[in-house]
């Protein structure tokens, strides 16, 4: 046992780093992207009155990684929940190196096919720094859990901790491992707030503004109209003038 080794992380070392460098164009391979930890995270809201809720889901975590699951306390007091500062409100597990690699094995040969309607997970899952996070709704479609000693279904979220730099590095190596995800969209934009573009420039002193102009353009267009009115009835008395003077001779 001390020589061995889990099956992706020799698959990692001989075929994945190369067919990563050539695919993300990576020179060093130092700056290859790798997992770095998984973390299992149970929430549980009834732990602070049931204990045995809280025990159970204990016990399933660590059956479900291998290794002792740990009580997490809430931070701070919330009235609205009645939950106290350091109140037990859920139960988490961190795996790294040969305990992370072996979860990974199972979930992706055994335990995702078991998901209820599946096809794939969604590739929205990423944070923006190469770490992707998803739900589980039922704890179990692990293969570890035994249904007959199950009270309650729980949910559970689960995160992949890379060294990626960015959510495509993260994906392509998730992928490369045979990860069940959705397909990426490359034409994806992050949302970008450039405060610079929507600052208006106050007018100038001496460029008037556009309601300055419009009303210029409104008074114009009034004393023009009172002109040509004023020209026509000169014009219609000129002409009646003109036929009364013909009467007269």
């Amino acid at each position: 046992m001390g020589n061995y080794s889990p099956r992706l992380l020799v698959k990692y070392n001989v075929e994945l780093k190369k067919q990563l460098q050539k695919k993300l164009k990576i020179n060093n391979f130092m700056r290859l992207p790798k997992i770095e930890k998984i973390v299992l995270n149970m929430g549980l809201g009834s732990a602070k009155d049931d204990k045995n809720t809280f025990k159970q889901a204990l016990k399933e975590l660590t059956t479900i990684t291998g290794q002792k699951a740990v009580g997490t306390k809430s931070k701070k007091a919330i009235s609205n929940f009645k939950i106290r500062e350091g109140d037990l409100v859920g139960a988490r597990v961190t795996l790294r190196r040969s305990n992370m690699y072996e979860f990974l094995d199972r979930f992706i040969s055994v335990t995702s096919p078991r998901i209820r309607d599946f096809r794939g997970l969604k590739s929205t899952g990423f944070d923006g720094r190469g770490n992707y996070n998803f739900g589980i709704t039922e704890q179990i479609i692990f293969p570890e859990i035994n249904y007959d000693e199950v009270n309650s279904i729980r949910g559970l979220n689960i995160t992949v901790v890379t060294s990626a730099q960015n959510d495509y590095e993260a994906y392509e190596l998730l992928k490369s491992f045979g990860f069940p995800i959705q397909d990426y969209k490359k034409g994806r934009k992050n949302k970008v707030i450039i405060e610079e573009s929507h600052i208006k420039e106050t007018p100038s002193e001496e460029t008037p503004s556009e309601e300055a102009q419009v009303e210029k353009k409104t008074i114009e267009s009034e004393e023009a109209h009172k002109q040509e009115h004023s020209d026509n009835a000169e014009s219609i008395s000129s002409i009646e003038k003109e036929k009364n003077n013909g009467k007269k001779i």
